[in-house]
């Protein structure tokens, strides 16, 4: 089982860039894309089913912002939209399909870099969130939770963390939270699980300011996150950097997992 997690920085900027025609050439049975920045009525033929895939999407009520998709090669038994928080899902911030006893979310927690008011949001979403994942830990399901967490959990996961430190993504308070749905939920962070100790090579984001992405001063801010006996299946991870569709990298991981 292939799954690829890419926040695509607006779903129509990426398909100018050549990110449809990849994606039909993946081999991938899932690929999890944030950031849409699209409605519904935004969206072409092509968009909702690239090649072999079908594309669902959980859109953000404010125009040209957020939203959520699941491109998957196989129809999903059950496709579920938002988490029922209002604020949450007017932004569009998460869709699951359930395939059997698997289940693969899309998920695009906030930014709080645009200002307090925003940072706010986002502790907010972090506070309603880490309850559904302890709920989603007790379900019994196998579960993969892929997306932009807007965190770097550890100081290897970003160039340049010590002028970090108190800017929004690599807050002490956001790595505590993240380290607590590792440590005490047992949620797993599948890329670390493969290569524990990557650095440079790890980062998916890039800050279009500057030469960041030139000089590789790049934050690992996209996880795969799945529940143990899930993880413990991965056996390959990639970041694609040959083509840049968006600001993020797309990463990949491989399963020795069956998708039902």
């Amino acid at each position: 089982m292939r799954i690829i997690t890419l926040n695509l920085n607006g779903i129509r900027s990426a398909a100018r860039k050549n990110f449809l025609p990849w994606l039909t050439r993946t081999r991938a049975d899932v690929v999890c894309v944030q950031e849409l920045k699209a409605q519904a009525g935004d969206l072409d033929d092509r968009m909702r089913a690239p090649g072999a895939f079908r594309g669902y999407f959980h859109h953000a009520e404010k125009k040209g912002y957020s939203g959520v998709g699941l491109y998957c090669r196989r129809e999903p038994d059950r496709v579920v939209e938002g988490l029922g928080n209002r604020e949450a899902d007017a932004e569009g911030r998460y869709l699951r399909a359930d395939f059997g006893p698997l289940s693969v979310i899309s998920v695009y927690l906030p930014s709080g870099s645009a200002g307090a008011h925003r940072q706010q949001a986002k502790f907010r979403f972090m506070d309603h969130f880490f309850p559904q994942l302890k709920n989603l830990a007790a379900d019994g399901r196998e579960i993969l939770l892929c997306g932009d967490w807007n965190i770097a959990h550890q100081e290897i996961d970003l160039r340049n963390w010590r002028s970090n430190q108190k800017n929004s993504g690599f807050l002490p308070e956001e790595r505590a939270w993240l380290g607590r749905v590792f440590d005490d939920l047992r949620w797993v962070d599948v890329y670390r699980r493969l290569h524990p100790n990557t650095t440079g090579e790890a980062y998916t984001w890039w800050s279009n300011r500057g030469q960041a992405y030139a000089n590789n001063v790049g934050w690992r801010i996209d996880y795969q996150i799945a529940t143990p006996e899930l993880a413990a299946t991965a056996k390959r991870a990639s970041i694609y950097k040959q083509e840049r569709f968006s600001d993020h990298a797309p990463l990949t991981i491989d399963y020795d997992y069956p998708l039902a």
